[in-house]
This record gives C-alpha cells, structure tokens and sequence, in this order.
C-alpha cells in the first residue's frame, strides 16, 4: 500500500480497491470495521443499549436481573448454615432456592418476611444487594426513558430502483415511505453514484447525483427520488452489463426533522447495479378518493412495478439525451 493509499482520508480509494462487498448495506449499515482500540475503548455500552432492537435490550435487561439474583444466592449461602431462617411453613433453609427468592425480595424492595437474614454478615449482603437493586433500578428506568425519546426515522425504500422514461429521456428513480404515523419535515435527499473506473478496474469513484427535487418540505404520503439522465449525468450511456462490470452502487442519504420531537433524524440506504430494473415502471400507490375527497396510498403496494419481469430490458441510457 503505498503512501498516498495510507493517507486516505475517507469513503475513497483503499475501500474502492479492497472491497469486495456492497459499501452501503440496505438497512444503512457499513461494510467497513474499525479495529485497534483496546476493548474497554471500543465498548460503548449506553450506546449499545440505545441502539439495539427491544427484543434484545429486553432480552439483556431480564439476563441481567436474573445473573444479579444468582450471584447473590450464591453469596447468601456463602455465608454459612442458618444465614437465612424461614419460618417452619416455609421452605427449607440452606437451600439454593431459599436464597434466590430472597435475593429477588430484597433486590425488588418487596420484603414478604417469609425469609430473613441472620447474623452480620448476611445482612452486610442484604445492605449490599438493596443498594445495587436502587442502582439497576435506575438504570434501566433511564434506559427505557431514553429508548422512547430518542427519534429515529423508519423509512422504507422501495426494494428495487428503476431506469424509467422521464420526460423524453430516461431517469434513474426510487421510492420511499414513511412507516411511522409521526411526520417528518424539511426532509432532503443526497445520492451517490460509485462505481469502479473503466480504466484499471480499481479505482472507485463517487458522483453527487442531480436530483429532480433533492427537498421537500413536507412528507405525508410517498416520494419518487428522481434523478434525470442528461448529457452531464454520470450515468448517460451506461447499459446493465456496464454496471455489472464496475460494481456500480447507488448509496442513498436522507435527513429531515421528526415533527414530534423537533430533532434531526437519518436514513441511509443503497442499490447495487442488480437492483436497479431497467425499462420498469412504477405502479401508482394511490387508492381511488374516497367520496369525502380523502387521498390515501397502498404502502403495500411501493415496490410495484409496472413492467413484468419478462419483459425488463437492459437496454443503455441514450447518451446526451436530453429531457423535453
């Protein structure tokens, strides 16, 4: 790797070169690791527990709650026969269960007084268990208050691209939709366009995109992205086979404000040179207005596309074409 590789500064010529998979993953994801950070450096535990899904916080909240109540079983019987008394009803002391339903009363504050430490140290691990119980407590309230504040935008993205008729020449579009009842404002769209160079086959480079409307104000219903194949378009020219051939990748960015939080929410996407059908068109998602004159769309209905699949073409974007 040579000098000027190793000063790369970005998204550019060491992962054009090396990478062998998508850039950009559906789901707005990145193909690409961060290494050399020891391992208390790289955890990021707040982070972890805001970002992962509800299964899985749920999930690691109650295998934490249940590790804690272990350990402190443990720690109870640890203390030695007769730590924990119980009164003749109930069940036999010594037992690992004894100690666990008690760990769980003290831990959750509830204090039924069925079991009950004897001497110092027991009740040293009881003071011990009831402050870490508060502490966990809090936590976990903190989290779950901070997993519902914090906005993120639920955006689907037309499963395919299209390379459709526009206005006498061809244009490169797609659809999205917002999945949440809460509006989004003020949302903007960037798309680049990377691709391997036809001359070494290595190189990568990236193209900022013109869009027919690259912002909208408002985003009620559902947009098409469009991006016109002019004479300066990037793409003018291409066939499928030509984005086959330089692992072409459409990688998509939009930002715009959750109207019910005011703050700023992302969403990152990608097509690769396979998504894209040519000659296809999209099929309208609005339903017939109601008699009351209200306009509805069919989101199960954005990645319809009007062209059958045995009669996509791979035809190439005339070059210079030039919208009416």
């Amino acid at each position: 790797m040579s000098s000027q590789e190793e000063r790369d500064l970005g998204f550019g010529s060491v992962v054009g070169r090396e990478s062998r998979r998508r850039l950009l993953n559906r789901d707005g994801s990145f193909n690409v690791e961060r290494r050399g950070l020891g391992f208390f450096q790289s955890l990021s535990l707040y982070h972890s527990l805001l970002s992962i899904s509800w299964p899985r916080f749920l999930g690691a909240v109650m295998g934490t709650y249940v590790l804690i109540n272990v350990v402190f079983a443990c720690a109870y019987l640890l203390c030695g026969h007769g730590a924990l008394q119980t009164p003749p009803t109930g069940m036999p002391e010594g037992r690992f269960l004894q100690a666990f339903f008690f760990s769980v009363e003290t831990f959750g504050t509830i204090g039924y007084g069925n079991i009950y430490p004897v001497g110092i140290l027991p009740n040293m691990v009881m003071v011990t268990e009831a402050l870490v119980g508060l502490l966990v407590l809090a936590m976990s309230t903190g989290f779950i208050f901070a997993r519902f504040s914090r906005p993120n935008a639920r955006i689907r993205f037309s499963s395919h691209a299209v390379i459709a008729p526009y206005r006498g020449t061809m244009a490169f579009e797609f659809r999205i939709v917002n999945e949440r009842s809460s509006q989004i404002v003020e949302l903007g769209a960037k798309v680049l366009f990377a691709r391997l160079t036809r001359a070494d086959g290595t190189t990568r480079v990236f193209d900022d995109l013109t869009l027919e409307r690259k912002h909208v104000v408002f985003f009620p219903l559902s947009w098409t992205i469009v991006h016109p194949i002019d004479e300066n378009s990037p793409l003018a020219g291409l066939t499928a086979t030509d984005f086959a051939a330089s692992d072409a990748e459409f990688l998509v960015l939009l930002t715009g404000i959750d109207e019910t939080f005011s703050q700023t929410v992302h969403a990152r996407a990608s097509y690769k040179g396979k998504e894209v059908v040519w000659g296809g068109q999209f099929a309208s998602m609005f339903n017939p207005t109601t008699s009351d004159g209200v306009i509805s769309i069919d989101i199960e209905r954005l990645d319809a596309i009007e062209t059958p699949p045995a009669e996509r073409v791979s035809s190439s974007v005339p070059a210079g074409a030039m919208a009416e």
